[in-house]
């Protein structure tokens, strides 16, 4: 089994000791400002440009998590967390899935809502990683959610953020 998929399932620590359980149970703050656990929490096949110990996923921890209702889950829980951190919700009613603002949208906006912001980046490895681990009804539903918002409060996101995000998610 793999470093990732043993750090999803919560048997092993990141490359800086800290658990999923612990990094889920952060503040805000905490997410806003250590830069080095989103690629633990949304991998990806490429090397980070900005965490030279993130890991690096293949072919065989693709597949685990794409038949693994445990890891999916526990991915849907980093996720969630993420849409808290920008003021967004995740409602499911059947097999819909819809990606909202929450009540606490318009504070939490100031966080991340603005041009050239580092949360973009995140957002374009949240949408590549849930798409890739078999959480693609929630990375189109996220990427619906981001177009209305791109489209509402203009000149807060870059338009070259955006098109990452379309990309993202085809």
């Amino acid at each position: 089994m793999s470093r990732i998929v043993e750090f999803y399932l919560g048997a092993v620590p990141d490359a800086e000791g800290r658990k999923i359980e612990q990094i889920w149970s952060w503040d805000y703050s905490e997410l806003e400002y250590v830069h080095d656990y989103i690629q633990w929490l949304f991998p990806l096949t490429d090397a980070s440009n900005f965490n030279s110990k993130a890991p690096i996923l293949t072919e065989s921890d693709i597949e685990q998590f794409r038949v693994s209702d445990k890891l999916k889950g526990q991915l849907l829980t980093s996720f969630k967390i993420m849409l808290g951190f920008y003021g967004l919700q995740c409602i499911e009613n059947d097999n819909n899935i819809e990606i909202k603002l929450a009540d606490t949208f318009e504070v939490r906006k100031q966080e991340w809502l603005q041009w050239g912001d580092h949360n973009h980046l995140r957002i374009t490895r949240i949408l590549k990683s849930l798409k890739l681990l078999g959480l693609e009804q929630y990375a189109q539903a996220f990427f619906r959610c981001l177009e209305q918002i791109y489209n509402v409060e203009k000149g807060s996101i870059d338009p070259r953020s955006y098109q990452f995000w379309k990309h993202a998610v085809m």
